[in-house]
């Protein structure tokens, strides 16, 4: 893809998502986030009611009679947005790959935190971190996030939850509200999901195709592995084997969805297809 190409992209992208970020969710994000604590704004004279532990004792000698601190929400936040560019997000099977509602999504979620003044940062990560941009603040930085989201080309094709976890928790020393954007096609992240939700507000996003929930009946048919490249021969019309897809398949979700509630982290699921705007409102409503 040459930059010609890539710029109209990210332009077609900017100008979808930021009219949504504008319209729908100039509110909902500002109200289901709070700060990172309270900051000092000035001092006033002292109503009964107050809470006397915030008496200024400097201000109330020099006048001789009670002043208090007054002290407002810390707004300014920082988000990270976790991307899985595995081989797996390529999937689609309607009019968009799993990898290209991602996208939007996190260029979304993207503009709605610059127009809170708020620093956002990336993390794309397959089976190992192959990209990080520190959080930073202004369009122009988004607009690169979006960039690297449409034309990074990943060097490894597998997933690896875990470690992408436990690398955000080391650079991310002050607390961030983290996204993780994936299919989720993965186990055995549920204890360093509990880690790194102790100190970061974490929510994930699961997108998914629905073709992938079942086999449909076809013959034998070809398989490819996409994280792994191997090609096997399935008989679609054998129940047993539909049926054993089909369970790993809801037990991949069952997990995925107990261990973001176990660790008291949201979690929402999209269907490529489906407004996604409706999952993410209806979740921001439910924290506000």
């Amino acid at each position: 893809m040459d930059t010609k190409e890539i710029l109209k992209k990210v332009r077609k992208i900017e100008i979808k998502t930021k009219r949504l970020s504008n319209h729908i969710f100039s509110g909902e994000y500002h109200s289901s986030f709070k700060g990172r604590g309270m900051t000092f704004s000035e001092v006033r004279q002292y109503h009964f009611g107050d809470d006397v532990r915030n008496i200024d004792w400097n201000v109330t000698a020099r006048y001789n009679e009670p002043f208090v601190k007054v002290f407002e929400e810390e707004r300014e936040l920082t988000m990270m947005l976790m991307v899985d560019i595995s081989a797996s997000e390529l999937f689609g099977t309607n009019e968009q790959l799993k990898r290209e509602v991602v996208t939007e999504i996190a260029a979304t979620l993207a503009f709605s935190a610059i127009q809170n003044n708020d620093k956002v940062g990336l993390l794309l990560f397959t089976d190992t971190i192959e990209l990080f941009i520190p959080p930073k603040k202004g369009k122009s930085h988004v607009l690169r996030i979006i960039r690297e989201l449409i034309e990074f080309k990943p060097t490894n094709q597998n997933t690896n939850i875990t470690q992408a976890l436990q690398y955000l928790s080391g650079v991310m020393k002050k607390k961030a509200i983290v996204f993780v954007l994936s299919d989720f096609m993965d186990a055995n992240y549920e204890n360093a999901l509990k880690i790194i939700g102790r100190k970061h507000d974490v929510t994930g996003i699961r997108v998914f195709d629905a073709k992938e929930m079942e086999i449909p009946k076809l013959g034998v048919i070809s398989v490819l592995d996409t994280e792994t490249g191997k090609t096997k021969l399935i008989n679609t019309n054998s129940k047993k084997i539909r049926t054993s897809y089909k369970v790993n398949y809801l037990k991949n979700v069952a997990y995925y969805q107990n261990s973001f509630r176990k660790s008291g982290s949201g979690s929402i699921s999209t269907m490529v297809g489906r407004d996604y705007v409706k999952e993410l409102m209806g979740y921001f409503k439910s924290r506000g």
